[in-house]
């Protein structure tokens, strides 16, 4: 029986999530977007065409609204593609209404640039107690890179040792400089301070402070930076053999130089200055001048590529495995107007939310990341549905970057 599914958030991974469940009737019968600007919604409706999808106007931030909306739709499931500060009262709205949800990224308080996910497992016991589920970070990174990891762990070690996550955007979208997907949180991500996991403990370091050229499959070598990713901190909760996790994610000399020049200005700041009376945040601002990650598409070229590396012990051998995916910009405007990274996020939640309302093995009271749950119906559905990923075994990685 076909299901109904509300998606909150009509930015460039909305547009992709909606478009990929309307593919899919026999699951998701009845699907509404929902945004606060509700143009954008009825944009993405129309493009879809055949009445297939209901829109509505929505304050996320809001918790009366968003069960007014939610008990007025009636959903098995909430998609939150809105951002990552909203997750908290979504997921509020969610529990009020006993309604199963799903996020791609985890809370962020907006006045702190901090990303954990210590918010949303404190609703562990209370979604149990209602007897829904909340699935979190069901994009590509964080998301596929951990069901990636779950696969590994479950055909092809015996124990993981050392994990490193690594993400190249290889494409060119023509612009001097641009985000891939929201500005304010972009920055924030790239500009708060490296961490990485190793021996049982956390190590800081600065922003963008360590970086080498790693080779990436039909890439080549691309210059990478070891940034803090919120997956993290999952999965060396969720796979305790592990002895070092790090996450790597390459940036061109040419982004890298605005970006300093904007933090040099303050264009990055978080916190409110006053101009002319009023209180203005420039973060917020800089977001408003710099181009919609949702119109960058059209001309995008080149691909992404995502994978894991991970090296550890099978059957008493050393081994070292790589799996990855390999993304065409281009392949995803075709398909659905969008670029590449916001593809890559949104098939995964098209995916995380299909799996919870047919798979049993994806439905269980309480609070998960992906990695918690069985990989291979996941792995099985990036194949069907535009995200092929590839594995080598045994070959030479490096052991470290530094």
């Amino acid at each position: 029986m076909s299901k109904r599914v509300l998606i909150i958030g009509a930015g460039g991974v909305g547009n992709v999530v909606v478009k990929k469940c309307a593919m899919l009737p026999e699951i998701f019968g009845t699907i509404m977007l929902a945004s606060r600007t509700l143009s954008k919604c009825d944009k993405i409706a129309d493009e879809i065409g055949g009445n297939r999808v209901q829109t509505a106007q929505v304050d996320a931030d809001n918790v009366p609204e968003l069960v007014a909306l939610i008990k007025g739709f009636k959903p098995d499931l909430v998609v939150n593609v809105a951002l990552p500060y909203q997750d908290l009262p979504i997921m509020d709205a969610c529990l009020e209404t006993g309604v199963h949800y799903l996020d791609t990224a985890n809370y962020e308080p907006k006045d702190v640039a901090k990303f954990e996910y210590s918010w949303q497992w404190a609703y562990q016991e209370r979604f149990r107690e209602k007897g829904i589920m909340a699935l979190l970070g069901c994009g590509f990174d964080p998301g596929v890179t951990g069901v990636f990891t779950a696969y590994a762990n479950k055909h092809h070690f015996d124990e993981m040792h050392y994990l490193d996550i690594v993400d190249c955007n290889a494409g060119d979208h023509g612009k001097a400089f641009a985000t891939n997907f929201n500005p304010e949180i972009n920055i924030r991500e790239i500009t708060q301070k490296g961490k990485y996991y190793e021996n049982g403990q956390w190590i800081e370091v600065d922003a963008l402070s360590i970086h080498k050229p790693i080779e990436y499959p039909h890439v080549g070598p691309r210059e990478s930076y070891l940034l803090y990713h919120e997956e993290l901190e999952s999965l060396v909760k969720n796979f305790p053999s592990l002895r070092r996790a790090r996450f790597w994610m390459t940036f061109g000399q040419q982004y890298i130089t605005h970006l300093n020049v904007l933090q040099n200005v303050g264009m990055t700041r978080i916190d409110p200055v006053m101009y002319k009376g009023i209180a203005v945040i420039p973060l917020e601002f800089l977001k408003a001048v710099l181009p919609e990650p949702s119109t960058l598409g059209e001309n995008y070229t080149g691909q992404t590529s995502i994978g894991c590396q991970i090296k550890g012990v099978k059957n008493g051998t050393d081994r070292t495995y790589f799996v990855y995916n390999n993304c065409h910009h281009a392949e995803c405007f075709r398909e659905v107007g969008a670029q590449g990274v916001a593809y890559t996020t949104g098939v995964p939640a098209m995916i995380g939310a299909a799996l919870m309302l047919t798979n049993p093995e994806w439905m269980h009271p309480g609070v998960y990341n992906v990695e918690e749950l069985n990989p291979d119906p996941f792995m099985d559905m990036l194949n069907k549905h535009g995200l092929p990923w590839h594995e080598q075994f045994d070959i030479e990685l490096p052991h470290d970057y530094k």
